[in-house]
């Protein structure tokens, strides 16, 4: 979608939701962020509404259904929402050892429930309107399940599948959606990581080509080229053949 004029932005606080946040700050744009750190999105708040910006915020956790759904309805109700930027997420790795149920649910709860109790209060609006966009945040690493990070990317892999068949479903009542699959991008979810992350890039980067993506209405926003195409080859060979590749690959801490 070109111009946009209220944009939503879950995990709006840091990372890739705090830069797209501050690349879609304009003079005549609303923005709607989310974030579970009080200080750091005031601190984005801030900063956009520098830029000419009109800005709403709230700490609601995007796992709080009911909660969530109140305060988009509420948004939406003082002027309809254009773009919804499904982005809040959260990483964890296994260490070396095996994942606990805890933490795999807890992923799933964010990546995955977090992402449907962000877009289903506002598609029926949209549908409505026949206007809209949703941007759906997935991963590279949701193209193959990789050792010591099982539930991330099995929720990232459930969001892009999930968004995929949504845009057909979609597209006859004019919403549009689109799967983001980034590769490694500096953030503080990346910031953790202790080993190396090819093709790394700044958040500022990778919020452009989002944006450029979502103008254009791609299906599939997937950065950068290198991995990704890794990324999808894992995805098509059979595992007799990269498992032993991938159990020698150092694990997420």
């Amino acid at each position: 979608m070109r111009d946009p004029r209220c944009i939503l932005i879950t995990g709006g606080s840091s990372g890739i939701g705090a830069a797209l946040a501050r690349l879609y700050a304009a003079p005549g744009t609303r923005l709607l962020l989310t974030g579970r750190d009080p200080a750091r999105l005031a601190a984005v708040a801030a900063d956009c509404a520098g830029q000419g910006a009109a800005v709403e915020t709230t700490t609601t956790d995007v796992t709080d259904r009911d909660a969530l759904a109140a305060w988009l309805l509420a948004q939406d109700d003082s002027g309809p929402i254009d773009l919804v930027l499904a982005n809040a997420g959260i990483s964890a790795g296994t260490g070396g050892g095996v994942e606990t149920e805890a933490q795999a649910r807890a992923v799933f709860a964010t990546n995955l429930d977090g992402v449907m109790n962000t877009i289903h209060p506002l598609i029926p609006r949209m549908q409505a309107r026949r206007r809209g966009q949703l941007g759906l945040m997935a991963s590279l690493a949701g193209f193959r399940g990789l050792p010591g990070a099982p539930a991330y990317c099995a929720s990232k892999a459930a969001v892009r599948v999930y968004g995929e068949a949504l845009r057909a479903d979609l597209a006859p009542h004019g919403v549009g959606v689109s799967v983001i699959c980034p590769g490694f991008v500096r953030t503080p979810m990346t910031d953790v990581n202790r080993f190396p992350m090819p093709f790394l890039m700044d958040a500022d980067r990778a919020a452009r080509i989002i944006r450029r993506g979502l103008e254009r209405d791609r299906a599939r926003i997937a950065f950068p080229f290198g991995t990704y195409l890794v990324s999808w080859l894992l995805g098509t060979l059979p595992p007799l053949l990269i498992d032993p590749f991938l159990a020698a690959l150092p694990r997420k801490g």
